[in-house]
């Protein structure tokens, strides 16, 4: 429900409705004539309120998804209306029913009292609250209860409230530009847990080896020149005894060098493994919804390059950040022993550096998404490009995707280019500034030797400890650059593991070992999209062993259906058993094993004949892919081909015909053995000869198994115990095919057309 103000909240108490009283409220954004102006309409359990604004309509509306300055509404709070506002209160029981009417962009709100009509209008941003808002009056008007998935909010707010832009992703209200950086930083913290062991010793070797060098400038300088060669001191002419130790610890310092590389390299392999492996993990316990909306070569790039990005994270990132941390203070504690003033001068550029990061960084991050949804537009292109090479080529079409690719490749070239020049300008500016300490050393070094003040061993240690800070020094300035990108990495991939799958399997899930096959689906509504339902009220029964035929027009929803009842989408409105379970209790491993479908559209993965038979039961023997292949009369093409059921297909099958792709596919259907089949235009690619081939097959797979068959040819049903016509997402006739023939109705008439259409082929035939 949408948040209420407290003028409507007192207007409401004047009307004697509290607010724990209301079952559901929505806003509506238009007027019926097409300006804009807010109504709000409130259910309680007896009566609906209309709440209208009677300020004067606005021509127009500020689209949410362009940035707003952060003083017109910094809260998550409504905006008060200063206006007067109008109450309606119609009693429940006038109201025949509430409907949504679908507009161009927008839609309207129709009750039916004594007649229709229309009582508010809204962007099509509130249509999903206006299906909620009609569902939940119907539940009310039947006195039957509302599901808590209604009176949910699935996201109140489709853009970010500090910034105005909208999210990334719906249903997840997280802002890419106003995301806590280092909470994400924290998060990746966290994912190193498993490599405690090895960063630690990482981290203590690096530390050995700085430890160790730091050690050398100290006898090169001080010791070497004003102990060794001054004659002063321990080391007084003492050369050979300073150049071994010089040589002891250059070679510590390599030893523990190659120690730690050795190591890193190791858990640099097992990073990148591990974090691939994690984010396509992650997208295979989405829905089918999420890949539906999603490029294939987007989601390649969250795979591929993300995951590299985030490897240097942990590999180049995070130790070497830890170390050159360290020296920084290390050294630092050092120069400010050997002379505090000369340290100062050293930091003279340090503000001016600071303040260029700052600025920065913001930059470089945002040129680090465009990138980013650049590399992913172009490998989208190269997806779908080699998936769809036959199009392609039918149509002669090769110069238009060059073209497509080359603007892609363009705009991302333009990224990059934005990107390098970014950082290239700005660091080497870091780098000369960071440096001009050096400078400053040996001005004021040398002035300060020729007064007396210091010695030239001094100057030269301090500043051979000056040239080891520039390292890390250069590293923290370049960090600004791998923080951004490796940031924006961690933040997409961190969107694949966030998301929530539509359909999810609760934690108590039954495991249904041993199904029947009694499949009973109750009024029934399901719609891709708010208020476009594309299944209405439908309902079936398939007892044990039954086989139900489902005929109609093309876009009648039968293909919709089973992927309703195989739990692939989870229904808006009632509910699907099977052996009386409610599917959305069931376990998603019980669904799978049990349920077989052979569908219209047949995918070979790239491999050889037999592991795509044998996809559905990895496990089973070579009897049984060569059986299998036998009753879906797969056998015979399979021999001819050069390497029998040994022979590589391409991915796709291309080198395969849609004949052949089919009867793979049954035959992946047979050896899964499941107890409910779904045959979705299973013979749909098939000529007349071998489909009826097939059919002898099928008869004989079918028995003893629930089967939900759909197929234009409706000679294909022949032997359908039961058939249920679908017009338009709602089950206009059901019965057995002598039942629906005496009455004369829509399948009768799907018959006549489909006899005449086959007398049609057989006259062009002859």
């Amino acid at each position: 429900m949408i948040i209420l103000t407290n003028e409507i909240k007192a207007l409401l108490n004047q009307n004697h409705l509290r607010e724990e009283e209301i079952v559901y409220s929505m806003l509506c954004d238009r007027t019926t004539e097409g300006g804009f102006l807010d109504t709000y309409l409130i259910l309680s359990k007896d009566r609906l309120f209309i709440v209208t604004s009677q300020d004067a309509p606005s021509s127009e509306k500020i689209y949410k998804g362009y940035s707003v300055t952060r003083k017109t509404n910094k809260s998550n709070k409504p905006i008060q209306s200063s206006g007067q506002w109008s109450v309606e209160v119609i009693d429940i029981h006038k109201i025949e029913n509430v409907s949504i009417v679908n507009l161009v962009a927008s839609g309207m709100v129709v009750i039916k009292e004594e007649e229709e009509r229309v009582v508010a209008a809204f962007t099509n941003g509130e249509m999903g609250r206006a299906s909620k808002f009609a569902s939940a009056f119907s539940k009310l008007k039947k006195q039957e209860a509302i599901e808590d998935h209604l009176l949910k909010e699935d996201h109140e707010h489709a853009a970010c409230p500090k910034c105005g832009m909208v999210y990334p992703e719906e249903g997840r209200q997280i802002c890419p530009k106003c995301m806590k950086k280092h909470a994400i930083f924290g998060r990746l913290l966290s994912f190193a847990g498993q490599y405690k062991k090895s960063m630690f010793l990482i981290i203590l070797f690096m530390l050995i080896n700085s430890a160790t060098g730091l050690v050398i400038p100290y006898l090169q300088g001080s010791v070497l020149i004003d102990q060794g060669l001054g004659g002063k001191g321990v080391f007084a002419h003492k050369i050979g005894l300073i150049i071994l130790l010089i040589i002891g610890f250059r070679t510590m310092s390599l030893l523990f060098g190659v120690l730690f590389g050795v190591i890193n390299a190791k858990m640099s392999a097992n990073i990148a493994f591990d974090l691939k492996s994690s984010v396509f993990s992650s997208m295979q316990r989405l829905s089918l919804s999420f890949f539906q909306r999603k490029q294939t070569g987007q989601l390649m790039t969250r795979v591929t390059n993300d995951a590299t990005e985030l490897q240097y994270f942990f590999v180049d990132g995070l130790s070497y950040f830890i170390v050159n941390a360290m020296n920084i203070i290390g050294i630092t504690a050092i120069l400010l022993v050997l002379d505090w003033k000369l340290t100062l001068l050293c930091f003279i550029p340090l503000p001016i550096v600071i303040i260029l990061v700052r600025k920065v960084f913001p930059r470089l991050w945002r040129l680090s998404w465009r990138r980013h949804r650049t590399i992913s537009k172009m490998n989208s292109i190269i997806s779908d490009t080699i998936r769809g090479t036959r199009v392609v080529k039918a149509f002669g079409k090769e110069q238009k995707e060059m073209d497509r690719f080359h603007n892609a490749n363009m705009s991302y070239s333009f990224a990059e280019q934005s990107f390098n020049k970014m950082s290239d300008t700005v660091f080497p500016i870091l780098n000369i500034l960071t440096q001009t300490g050096g400078l400053l050393i040996w001005a004021f070094g040398g002035w300060m030797i020729m007064q007396g003040e210091i010695s030239f061993g001094k100057v030269l240690t301090f500043v051979n400890y000056m040239y080891l800070l520039y390292g890390p020094i250069q590293f923290m300035n370049n960090i600004v650059g791998w923080w951004s990108y490796c940031m924006a990495a961690a933040q997409r991939i961190f969107e694949i593991q966030d998301s929530v799958p539509d359909v999810t399997e609760k934690d108590d899930a039954i495991e249904l070992v041993h199904m029947k096959g009694d499949i009973l689906v109750s009024n029934i509504v399901f719609g891709y999209e708010p208020n476009k339902a594309i299944l209405k009220d439908v309902s079936l029964h398939a007892k044990p062993g039954q086989m139900i035929g489902v005929v109609g027009h093309s876009g009648a929803g039968k293909s919709t259906l089973v992927n309703i009842i195989s739990r692939l989408y989870d229904v808006s409105e009632g509910e699907i058993r099977i052996d009386g379970i409610n599917v959305k209790d069931l376990t998603t491993a019980s669904l799978r094993n049990n349920i077989g479908i052979v569908s219209q559209d047949v995918y070979v993965f790239s491999g050889s004949i037999a592991e795509n038979i044998a996809y559905a039961n990895p496990e089973c023997s070579v009897d049984d892919i060569i059986y299998a292949a036998k009753i879906a009369h797969a056998h015979d093409f399979i021999e001819k081909l050069p390497d029998g059921f040994d022979t590589i297909v391409g991915t796709g099958g291309h080198n395969l015909s849609g004949g052949e792709k089919q009867r793979l596919s049954i035959a992946r259907a047979i050896l899964h053995n499941p107890r409910i089949l779904i045959l979705d235009e299973a013979t749909a690619s098939l000529d007349t000869e071998t489909e009826l081939q097939i059919q002898a097959a099928l008869d004989s797979l079918i028995k003893g198994r629930t089967t939900i068959a759909i197929a234009h040819r409706l000679s294909t049903l022949r032997n359908a115990d039961y058939l249920v016509v679908m017009d338009n997402g709602k089950v206009v006739e059901n019965g057995t095919h002598d039942e629906l023939m005496a009455l004369e109705g829509a399948y009768h008439s799907l018959v006549k057309k489909h006899d005449e259409a086959l007398k049609m082929n057989e006259v062009i035939s002859a």
